[in-house]
């Protein structure tokens, strides 16, 4: 049985000022290339559908037409809901649409049933466990010691009572021990959130996500397929792909991936501001096109740099310098633009009364700005 393996949509999601709307939706047609081409038996999508719990009018637009698309395909798609989304908005008509063969994930109630596939090793038997914490377990198995994600996880696996001889699949969304992380994943202060992949020894292939960067988890058979594109410059260095995973009898597991070339890139360049200003530096690049994040070396500010750098370098992203002044004082740089419009405004108001914003002013802002990026998406 063939798989393809996706995650971390993030559909929705606004890098610095720049909306990625455009890049998702040329990197879900060629999503969509791959699946006619390889013919899987099923799409397993394992969570951050969304970027925000409440997406977008457009971000929910962009997945109706991907899962249309795939429906027309006739291939089954498995859909959970990671730390990003809502699990009751990610479960809304899971009752109905299944019969398309569409299986989005319910909310997590201390239950979580297979859907069995067959072809002509047998059955497999796919489980689908949404992104859960430990509050969440701990609210339907009381009797359970359950003070970590791992103690969250396995009960839960547990309780799945699954057949170890049969062969089986789950789909859940966790940061596993030993994943490389990137900036643009939620992180949790000390790794409280890890979980240990022992606990998931019952599984012939476990297909993860929460982590952007494609890489096994414990050999092949626990795997992230990492984010379908870049979100961070973090992220420049990562080769962006689908994993394609296919299980014959118990055991034989393979795994290959499918390079995915984006509309546009993240690159990160340096150099004084008169070298990326020549046209020999940048002529006949992508540099006018991609998303750029540039660190200057001058050791004196340029004025207005960022919009003097603009006019050849249209989408750029983040400025720094890196001189004498940057490294004594331990600056980041003079101006960072990949900061949230909700810290800027901390930043500015701080800035003004020489007083942090409250937790209730902080909450309101965040509203505010979740309506304006709304309307203006």
């Amino acid at each position: 049985m063939k798989f393809l393996h996706l995650s971390d949509l993030h559909l929705g999601k606004r890098v610095n000022e720049f909306s990625m709307a455009d890049d998702q939706k040329y990197i879900l047609k060629k999503i969509i290339k791959a699946v006619e081409c390889e013919k899987p038996d099923a799409v397993l999508i394992a969570g951050d559908v969304y970027d925000k719990s409440v997406p977008s009018t457009e971000a929910v637009e962009m997945f109706d037409d991907f899962l249309y698309e795939l429906c027309m395909l006739k291939t089954k798609t498995f859909v959970i809901s990671g730390n990003h989304d809502s699990p009751e908005r990610i479960a809304f008509g899971g009752r109905i649409i299944k019969g398309a063969g569409v299986y989005l994930s319910p909310v997590y109630d201390g239950s979580v049933a297979p859907v069995t596939l067959n072809d002509e090793y047998g059955e497999v038997n796919i489980y689908m466990l949404p992104f859960i914490k430990p509050a969440h377990v701990r609210k339907f198995f009381g009797d359970s010691e359950i003070n970590s994600y791992t103690d969250a996880v396995r009960v839960a696996v547990e309780h799945m009572n699954i057949n170890a001889s049969a062969r089986n699949v789950l789909i859940t969304h966790q940061f596993v021990t030993g994943a490389t992380r990137c900036e643009s994943e939620e992180l949790n202060v000390g790794g409280a959130d890890n979980v240990d992949a022992s606990v998931f020894v019952g599984f012939d292939y476990v297909a993860l996500g929460h982590i952007h960067g494609p890489q096994n988890a414990c050999g092949e058979r626990v795997r992230y397929c990492g984010s379908p594109i870049k979100y961070s410059f973090s992220e420049a260095s990562h080769v962006k792909s689908i994993t394609v995973a296919e299980l014959k009898n118990r055991g034989e597991l393979t795994v290959k991936t499918i390079p995915l070339t984006p509309l546009r890139d993240m690159i990160e360049i340096r150099g004084t501001y008169n070298e990326l200003m020549s046209k020999s530096f940048y002529e006949g690049l992508n540099y006018d096109t991609d998303y750029v994040h540039i660190t200057l070396t001058d050791e004196q500010d340029i004025p207005d740099a960022v919009n003097r750098l603009r006019t050849v370098y249209g989408k750029l992203m983040r400025l720094d310098y890196d001189n004498a002044r940057t490294r004594f004082s331990g600056d980041i740089g003079a101006a960072d633009v990949e900061k949230s419009p909700l810290e800027l405004m901390g930043d500015f108001y701080e800035l003004q009364n020489n007083a942090p914003m409250s937790d209730e002013q902080s909450k309101l802002c965040e509203k505010l700005i979740e309506k304006i990026w709304g309307e203006n998406q």
